[in-house]
């Protein structure tokens, strides 16, 4: 297989990542774990896997695609170990990456603000039951290990 050039705007997330975080549903609590993106089939798809430290925050692994006729987006596909399976539609835009999904009963987006040397990333959830008003979901700031 060959490299997605479309997925090369992703590139800079490719490596391990120490993550700290909270979710507004635990308050007072604060969350540490890793992730790791890395290059499948060569680069024609991207994966992820996230893991967390705490039993309330489940591990989950994405693997991220594109679409010809969508040029700095695409889909990810989510799975976790409670058994939830996810399609989320990710956008880039110059150091801002995005995904979201609108779902009747349960909607997520988590903006993700990658710093300028690649070193960190800022993530802000947030989740609407309604499709109509939205609050804070999980937070979480990436360091780069590797």
């Amino acid at each position: 297989m060959q490299l997605n050039p479309r997925l090369q705007a992703l590139a800079v997330l490719v490596g391990e990542w120490a993550t700290v975080g909270t979710h507004p549903m635990l308050p007072g609590k604060t969350f540490h774990g890793h992730a790791s993106f890395t290059w499948l089939e060569s680069g024609a798809f991207l994966l992820f896997h996230s893991h967390i430290d705490e039993p309330e925050i489940p591990n989950g692994v994405a693997i991220l695609g594109t679409d010809d006729s969508n040029p700095d987006a695409g889909a990810m596909l989510y799975f976790d170990v409670r058994n939830v399976s996810r399609e989320y539609r990710w956008t880039i835009s110059s150091n801002v990456w995005t995904w979201s999904r609108d779902e009747l009963g349960f909607s997520q987006r988590m903006v993700l603000t990658i710093a300028n040397d690649g070193l960190r990333i800022e993530a802000k959830g947030q989740m609407s039951r309604n499709g109509k008003s939205w609050e804070p979901d999980l937070q979480l700031t990436y360091t780069r290990i590797s």
